[in-house]
């Protein structure tokens, strides 16, 4: 019935979009204009304002707020193989300085775009938009967009809004905005390509566009192609679990090739079984740090200018992402008993505990498969209604198909066969070729597949124009409606293959939305006086109706004054929300209740021999969930000194309170005594509980690790349960400082140019539970300073630049061997060699990339796998050619 449902909502939208389309052309005759970036040959062409990212006017830039720019020319010296590598260039994304974490499990297959690092649960605070409009949702535990889906050889430029965008786009633009913008118009084909290798790492990455502009209307098409192979933790001297050389701690485990035996208390480490002696290994060395990927997109516009007042526009897309993510060796730790036949006694001992890994069967690696696709398509209208105002139309369709697959054993074959009296039958854990294939086989046949469909249905319609004219120029309106339908189905299953248990979960939602902006004048060139040269003002305001979590209003307001020529002041003000992922509410589909042997939270009096009795916690989302809010504000000033042709500088103040932010209680498995002192974590625990509490408490969640609520209190009188899942509890409060200071001058020989921009943070602080209670994260694991320098130039047919890539290093605190985590600063080279017109070579240019030429490895880290703060692939070298005809 939902995929009925599905289909139903994809044709109505398509019916919709060519419906709208058709009752348009049949609206009245009238100039129609082409964007000044998209031309049309010289007798079609007139000038049509353009709409920029972070309003909702034609023609006018966004007041009172700071607009981030990369254009083409920064896409390829950047030699981004990736959107996630582009967007990691901008120093307010957290995926700054190094490839984003991204892992295999149902929980995170996704690199998530995130301004100002101010995070979420399964949705996002940074909204991310593709010339303009949504994309649909990825991912199994979050619904925040992939950008991969939109390959770097297709971008026009990027624009970034780092404040809060809500009174014009709604839900998610707390941290700000990402608008990827594509190429529209060309006419011919464009190849590009380019091929990278670093130590024991190879990646290629081509680009086709091909296209026809016939004046009045334009198309064209783009493939992409992108491959990299996996980097395991043994190719990278920086990736460790032993970190004893550095004045660190060994973490290496004990689950190695060789088994370790425990036995009367005893450790003994095969195959010289000397008491006190165990093997250890690095769970790093045959995991991957960065995985294998491959990826195809196919992007497509239509644009058509039906009459002189009406032009319409289609565009769309197809991606599909595999990747495989390698982890470390299957390994158990369970106990044999002097019933099998291969158990080898020690002394005289009926049963020993066995720790090892599967290497030797099952590979030195797990692979954990991994399948993402996403497809839109956006038909649009602009229809010219006379004095100067204008229709806008949208209807906007998006799906996403996302499977993950994780590599695991059925440990209940495992305990059986470690106990199985037989040799066919039993699990030989001191030399496990000697196992029966089958026993092998059946402890293997296990799944944990994961899987989510995400959809996305919308449709808007804009109207803007000019009101009346005042003394410093047109007061202009735009008002506008939109309604938007969103759902996710999803899935996961886990046992053995023939008969896994199963969780699924649907959810959808609608929301109805009302919008406007005005733009107002006061002082323009016509009635400029002195320090008074313009002030321009603006508002905007937005209600979004949710039919799951309630309407919210949020409105903007913001001012650009320009006391004297080149020097602008500008402001603004808003409020922004997130509405809670439908992944995090009555979509979530980790809901279950796990239980672990001991406790590590004893509440102060109760008994220490308490440690030693089992615990249940309950993890997943919430149905309760209400959207995350914040109050932003900036004020800025924009430099432009006529005695310095060519400079700008631009500096910014930002203000973020971030409350009702959603979060899990990890207090509730370590937190000690600070945790049950206070009081607003009384909900989220019950002491002594009873069979009937831990049910009601668990509102349906289901048995994780053992069978049924029932049966684990029929065996045993855990000490306590505790609610671990999403609520909104805590409160984030952040300001400072972006800066960019950008030169250019022509020379004799060509040009040379410099830029400098960053951000810097003066203070961040968050309260958990939203108690007034504070912490300072600066203190602890926050960086203050991020920025990006760049020096190059043009000599003749040669581009060069080199950029020095800063992230700032951090204290920690409660450490004895580690008080900070150093800076990461990183070199890339760009050089292009333009081909010019040489003959069959025309239109040809050539391009190096080096990133990291020094080969700089991130930061140490006395935790996990030995870095923090950063991350590489060591030195990599790229060349490239791009050639059009």
């Amino acid at each position: 019935m939902a995929v009925r449902t599905r289909d139903t909502m994809r044709g109505a939208f398509v019916s919709a979009s060519l419906a709208v389309i058709a009752m348009a052309t049949s609206g009245p005759a009238g100039a129609q204009t082409a964007k000044a970036d998209d031309q049309a040959p010289a007798e079609a062409v007139q000038v049509e304002e353009v709409v920029v990212t972070g309003t909702l006017l034609r023609g006018v830039a966004p007041v009172g707020t700071n607009v981030i720019g990369v254009g083409k020319d920064e896409v390829i010296a950047s030699g981004a193989a990736s959107t996630n590598d582009l967007l990691a260039t901008i120093p307010q994304i957290s995926n700054f300085n190094g490839f984003p974490a991204v892992t295999a499990t149902f929980g995170q297959p996704i690199a998530q775009t995130n301004l100002r690092g101010l995070g979420a649960s399964g949705g996002t605070t940074t909204l991310v938009l593709l010339n303009g409009h949504r994309v649909v949702g990825a991912g199994i535990l979050q619904t925040y967009v992939d950008p991969t889906v939109i390959p770097p050889g297709i971008i026009e430029r990027v624009e970034v809004i780092p404040d809060g965008g809500s009174s014009i786009y709604g839900s998610d633009a707390i941290g700000g905005v990402v608008n990827f913008i594509t190429r529209k118009r060309m006419s011919g084909a464009e190849v590009s390509g380019k091929y990278g290798v670093a130590d024991g790492y190879h990646t290629l990455d081509a680009n086709l566009t091909m296209g026809k502009d016939w004046g009045s209307g334009a198309f064209s098409a783009s493939y992409a192609y992108a491959w990299h192979d996996d980097i395991q933790g043994r190719e990278r001297d920086y990736v460790t679990q032993d970190q004893r050389a550095r004045g660190g701690t060994d973490r290496r485990v004990a689950t190695c090739a060789a088994t370790n035996i425990t036995a009367a208390g005893v450790n003994y480490a095969m195959p010289g079984l000397v008491a006190g002696t165990r093997n250890l290994c690095d769970a790093t060395d045959y995991a991957d740090i960065y995985p294998r990927e491959r990826r195809h997109t196919v992007f497509a516009t239509l644009d058509q200018r039906i009459t002189d007042d009406l032009t319409v526009n289609v565009t769309g897309y197809y991606s599909i992402r595999k990747t495989n993510s390698k982890t470390a060796p299957l390994s158990t730790n369970s106990t044999i008993t002097s019933a099998n036949p291969f158990f080898r006694p020690i002394g005289t001992e009926t049963s020993q505990s066995v720790l090892f890994n599967y290497a030797s069967v099952f590979g030195d690696s797990t692979n954990n498969p991994a399948k993402f696709s996403s497809e839109g398509v956006t038909p649009t209208f602009d229809l010219n209604l006379g004095r100067g105002w204008k229709l806008r139309g949208m209807a906007n369709f998006g799906h996403s198909y996302n499977e993950t697959n994780e590599g695991s054993i059925n440990t209940t074959v495992v305990d059986a066969a470690l106990r199985a009296a037989t040799t066919a039958t039993a699990l030989n854990p001191y030399n496990l070729g000697q196992t029966n294939g089958a026993v092998l086989s059946a402890i293997r046949d296990y799944t944990n597949i994961s899987k989510a469909k995400q959809d996305l249905g919308e449709g808007r319609l804009v109207a803007d124009g000019a009101l009346f004219r005042m003394p410093g120029g047109d007061v202009r309106l735009a008002v506008g409606a939109e309604y938007h339908h969103e759902s996710i189905d999803a899935a996961i299953a886990f046992g053995p293959k023939a008969t896994p248990k199963r969780n699924a979960v649907s959810s959808s939602r609608n929301v109805k939305s009302v919008f406007g902006e005005v733009f107002v004048p006061l002082v323009g060139a016509d009635n400029a006086k002195p320090f008074l040269q313009a002030l321009d003002l603006t508002g905007s305001v937005r209600y979004d109706d949710y039919s799951d979590v309630g309407g919210t209003t949020n409105p903007k307001i913001g001012f650009n004054y320009t006391p004297f020529d080149g020097v602008r002041i500008r402001g603004n003000w808003g409020t922004s929300f997130h509405a809670p992922s439908l992944a995090d509410t009555t979509g979530a589909v980790d809901a279950r209740v796990t239980s672990i042997p001991i406790t590590l939270n004893l509440r102060p009096g109760d008994p220490a021999t308490d440690v030693f009795r089992p615990i249940l916690y309950i993890s997943g989302g919430s149905p309760t969930l209400r959207p995350e809010t914040a109050d932003t504000w900036s004020l800025g000033v924009d430099f432009k000194p006529k005695p310095l042709p060519g400079v700008t500088l631009s500096l910014t103040y930002y203000n973020v309170d971030f409350s009702n932010v959603i979060s899990v209680n990890p207090g509730g498995l370590n937190g000690g005594a600070a945790f049950y002192a206070d009081a607003s974590n009384a909900p989220f625990y019950i002491i002594n509980p009873t069979l009937a509490q831990a049910q009601t408490f668990a509102r349906g969640a289901r048995a994780d690790n053992f069978d049924s609520l029932a049966a684990f209190f029929a065996n045993s009188s855990p000490y306590a349960i505790y609610d671990l899942r999403r609520y909104n509890r805590g409160r984030l409060k952040q300001d400072g400082i972006d800066f960019n200071l950008q030169a250019y001058r022509s020379m004799s020989f060509g040009s040379l140019s410099a830029s400098f921009g960053g951000t810097y943070t003066l203070n961040r602080k968050s309260s958990d539970a939203n108690n007034g209670i504070y912490v300072d994260r600066l203190k602890n694991g926050v960086n203050h300073f991020n920025y990006v320098a760049t020096a190059g130039g043009t000599f003749g047919k040669i581009t060069a630049r080199a950029t020095l890539t800063h992230s700032g290093g951090y204290p920690i605190l409660g450490e004895a061997t580690q008080s900070r985590v150093g800076a990461f600063n990183t070199v890339d080279l760009y050089a292009g060699f333009d081909l010019g017109d040489l003959g069959p070579m025309a239109g040809t240019m050539l391009t190096l990339n080096v990133d990291n030429a020094f080969d700089k490895d991130p930061p140490w880290r006395n935790a996990n796998n030995g870095y923090a703060n950063g991350s590489t692939l060591g030195r990599l070298v790229s060349v490239g050619v791009r050639t059009k005809f």
